[in-house]
């Protein structure tokens, strides 16, 4: 509790003998004998839903300022941070469930998906049963700290001992992960993205630098071709094992598969593009840092099935080829692109793609100039707008393509299920048509309403159209 702020937690009323069985910050998942944290948010103010939580049952209450209107048998702990505390309560509460396993942080702009879903195969391979914890699996990308804990409670619970898990710079901020034990934490790359939440690349940078710290790991694995992960290795009071594309060699990578020698194995992996090679070899060196066998390893790898929504390829027996991928970043984008471009160098790149409202509007036309720059048709359509007019941010997209480079812009369509149909209706044999921005996403975001949008689905039906 004592990193929970300057001063000392106060008890006010009540006693310190109460029974608490669980904790939660959200009113609504309050039963008997939950201590119900008190987090003051952008939109809401939990110390507002205190005696909601009281009448359903709450016995103890986290707060930061004391509440009058609150029952004297209730016990109130006034910290100076209470988000910063639910982390390191919850693991008191649920009696350090991530020094039990053989747990694994990944952080970093683009990567972290992937990079889990390798590593968790590898863990798979050595019989261990394993966990991923990330945007394929839930709501948040890191769960909020009291969910955390005791997600961890139940996977040890379940048999689960190892698990690869994603990081999000928001979850650092937020305090998340307080009171998680790391087996080892892993850095993938940094780019441009959450500007809006951070202010600057080098906050951003400075959120994902807090993991690696002896708070939360002893080990750290990062990537040395990222300018920012040199400054990790060279600035980081922990250990750090250094990873980069000099640690393979015979490296050949399709659309669909990459493969190199990599400390005397010849490995195999069924994905592709050059922009999955470094999370391979993140992966894999992640592996061994933590004991992990190369044998596992080598296992691990060339049994890890594809990623849904990670340069995904989209099947219907056409003669060219349909990817779809997350990329929702300049880094990213230009990433998947020049993988797309190396692993099919004869046919033409025809790319789909938007960037999603309330977010980050900077980085609109940077994505417009990239996306001209590295393929060879684009379409500019929609993402996920949310509350702003997706008109208006096709328009900031497009404003970043330069004059000379206005040929390539073939369309600008609002309706993404028109402009995925007319780009597979413009592909001829051995193009390559990238989808970006969704990946894995079945739904999208229109002011308020979610409506039902797979990018893999839709390029599925308008592939079978045209057969």
């Amino acid at each position: 509790m004592g990193a929970c702020g300057a001063s000392a937690p106060r008890l006010i009323n009540g006693t310190p003998d109460v029974v608490v069985s669980s904790i939660t910050h959200d009113s609504r998942q309050v039963r008997v004998g939950t201590l119900f944290c008190c987090i003051k948010g952008e939109k809401y103010d939990g110390h507002e839903f205190a005696a909601a939580a009281v009448e359903r049952g709450a016995t103890a209450l986290l707060v930061q300022r004391e509440l009058s209107d609150i029952p004297t048998d209730i016990p109130q702990i006034v910290v100076d941070d209470s988000r910063g505390c639910v982390g390191f309560v919850a693991t008191e509460l649920y009696e350090n469930p991530s020094g039990h396993l053989s747990l694994v942080g990944i952080t970093g702009t683009n990567g972290k998906t992937t990079t889990a879903h390798l590593l968790a195969a590898i863990m798979r391979a050595t019989g261990s049963q394993t966990e991923v914890i990330g945007t394929l699996s839930g709501s948040f990308t890191t769960p909020e700290a009291s969910d955390l804990q005791s997600h961890f409670s139940e996977m040890l619970a379940n048999g689960t001992r190892s698990v690869a898990m994603e990081v999000s710079s928001h979850a650092l901020s937020h305090g998340r992960v307080n009171g998680t034990s790391f087996a080892a934490c892993v850095f993938t790359n940094l780019g441009r993205d959450h500007l809006d939440f951070h202010g600057s690349e080098e906050s951003y940078f400075q959120a994902k630098a807090r993991l690696f710290a002896s708070d939360f790991t002893s080990v750290g694995v990062v990537n040395a071709d990222d300018s920012y992960g040199q400054r990790l290795i060279k600035d980081s009071s922990i250990s750090i094992t250094p990873f980069s594309m000099n640690d393979v060699s015979e490296l050949q990578v399709t659309a669909t598969t990459h493969q190199y020698s990599w400390c005397g194995r010849v490995i195999r992996i069924g994905i592709g593009g050059t922009v999955n090679v470094m999370n391979s070899i993140a992966a894999a060196t992640t592996a061994r840092e933590i004991g992990i066998h190369l044998d596992d390893i080598v296992d691990g790898l060339e049994s890890a099935p594809a990623v849904p929504g990670r340069f995904e390829k989209v099947e219907a027996g056409q003669d060219f080829v349909v990817l779809v991928d997350f990329a929702h970043t300049p880094d990213g984008l230009a990433e998947v692109l020049r993988s797309v471009r190396a692993s099919s160098p004869d046919g033409r790149v025809i790319l789909v793609f938007g960037c999603g409202g309330d977010r980050d509007k900077m980085k609109r036309p940077l994505m417009g100039e990239i996306a001209v720059s590295l393929a060879d048709v684009v379409i500019v359509t929609s993402d996920n707008p949310r509350s702003e007019d997706p008109e208006a941010i096709m328009y900031s997209i497009i404003a970043g393509i330069p004059d000379h480079m206005r040929h390539r812009l073939l369309s600008t369509d609002v309706d993404r299920r028109r402009a995925i149909q007319r780009a597979i209706n413009v592909a001829r044999a051995g193009d390559v048509v990238l989808i970006a921005g969704k990946g894995h996403e079945v739904t999208q975001t229109i002011g308020s309403e979610s409506y039902p949008f797979d990018d893999r689905t839709v390029a599925l039906e308008m592939l079978r159209s045209v057969a």
